[in-house]
């Protein structure tokens, strides 16, 4: 059992290693040419869309194909260049899965030898040929969720080829963007490292945090398991808010937690970043030493509120909730912005302005937050929807009131 209260580290260091970022530079007849196909013209319902280079000849995928005079098969003209038919995912997609293979199919089949396509972040995989006329690239890996992935399909001097020897005049590059990855996964990882007050067995072993190909394709098929509560002690208000699978307030305020310690923007929001990090975290082994923390605002008169950590009551004291013109609304909240000194400004119920200076604050709902101010007493409703403390408690309150932090307002 972890002591005391959360400490933030003061610093995170972003991991960049499972996330790549290039652009496809060719040079075409003496200039340097970037070309990006985007949903248009070519774009289509289906996982594919018809491709051609610019300046080159081509037909949409499925059309038919002639031969010409020179016995060339595929292009329908003698002496035509070699064009991309058709790129899968099709440009502009999203939405799409991090382990879906990436195909291209070419206007006339494929010498010997020609160059691969390539991909941008690149992942664990390979590219093979899939037929005559297409290239596809099987990823051992996955690309990370929100992931935007550009296929450039080489052209030029050292481009692609067929067997009769034209080429593709022109690099084509396309891109598309991978979609959410599996929420359970995140939860499993959050467990992994700690932020979770639920700790997690896989049914058949851990993955080794040095397979990235593994731990990749592991975001869009997590493994079995169960989870448990690390304590048996935790108050029934929050236990009940557990769901596995499930992205609700629990899961919000775990991912808000590990976005305040590694320097992400604290929204709750799972993002590329977001799976970047937890992805380098587990890898570093830089798992939370700071445990976990519930609290709970009673407007029971006398009101209180009242902190766990670790399972563990460690702070309990009366306070002051809102008036019915400006009630403390009930429900779960995440702490989502701390301040140890504010003014904090607003409009009373009959109109007029207030400027009150605050101290220890932590906003866990709107205007709403959790700090001190001077009182003749407390434990009872006189604020204007914040859950107000005395000094000495408030100071006591704070460290444990992190981001991500769940706040319950019950009575």
């Amino acid at each position: 059992m972890r002591d005391g209260p959360r400490h933030r580290r003061s610093g995170g260091r972003h991991r960049a290693g499972w996330v790549a970022a290039a652009a496809a530079l060719v040079v075409a007849a003496g200039a340097v040419t970037t070309w990006r196909l985007h949903a248009g013209p070519w774009a289509r319902s289906a996982s594919s869309a018809s491709v051609v280079a610019a300046g080159g000849t081509g037909s949409p995928a499925g059309a038919s194909s002639g031969t010409s005079s020179g016995g060339r098969s595929g292009s329908g003209l003698a002496g035509a260049a070699m064009t991309v038919a058709s790129i899968s995912p099709a440009p502009g997609a999203s939405a799409v899965a991090g382990t879906t293979p990436v195909s291209v199919t070419f206007s006339d089949r494929l010498a010997a030898g020609a160059p691969d396509p390539t991909l941008s972040p690149a992942v664990p995989g390979s590219w093979s040929r899939t037929g005559s006329h297409t290239l596809t690239f099987t990823p051992t890996g996955a690309f990370l969720p929100y992931s935007a992935v550009t296929v450039t399909v080489p052209g030029g001097r050292h481009g692609e080829r067929a067997v009769d020897g034209a080429s593709l005049a022109r690099s084509v590059t396309a891109s598309f963007t991978v979609g959410a990855g599996s929420t359970l996964r995140l939860q499993e990882l959050l467990s992994d490292l700690d932020y979770s007050p639920l700790a997690f067995t896989p049914a058949g072993g851990p993955i080794p945090v040095s397979d990235t190909a593994a731990q990749q394709r592991a975001i869009f098929d997590p493994p079995a398991g169960t989870f448990a509560w690390r304590q048996t002690t935790w108050p029934a208000s929050l236990t009940s808010q557990w769901q596995q699978g499930a992205f609700n307030v629990l899961t919000k305020g775990l991912v808000m937690e590990f976005q305040a310690d590694h320097l992400l923007k604290v929204n709750g929001v799972p993002s590329l970043g977001l799976w970047n990090d937890l992805l380098g975290a587990l890898a570093a082994g830089e798992a939370n030493t700071g445990g976990y923390n519930y609290a709970v605002g009673s407007k029971v008169v006398p009101e209180t509120l009242t902190i766990w950590h670790d399972g563990q009551q460690v702070f309990h004291s009366l306070a002051n909730t809102g008036i019915p013109a400006r009630p403390t609304y009930d429900g779960t909240f995440p702490v989502y912005a701390r301040y140890r000194n504010q003014i904090m400004r607003g409009t009373n119920p009959n109109g007029t302005p207030y400027a009150d200076p605050v101290q220890y604050v932590a906003y866990f709902h709107g205007g709403n937050a959790v700090h001190y101010i001077p009182r003749a007493q407390y434990g009872f409703p006189q604020s204007l929807g914040c859950i107000e403390l005395p000094l000495a408690a408030a100071a006591q309150a704070w460290p444990y009131l992190a981001y991500g932090t769940l706040v319950t307002v019950t009575g």
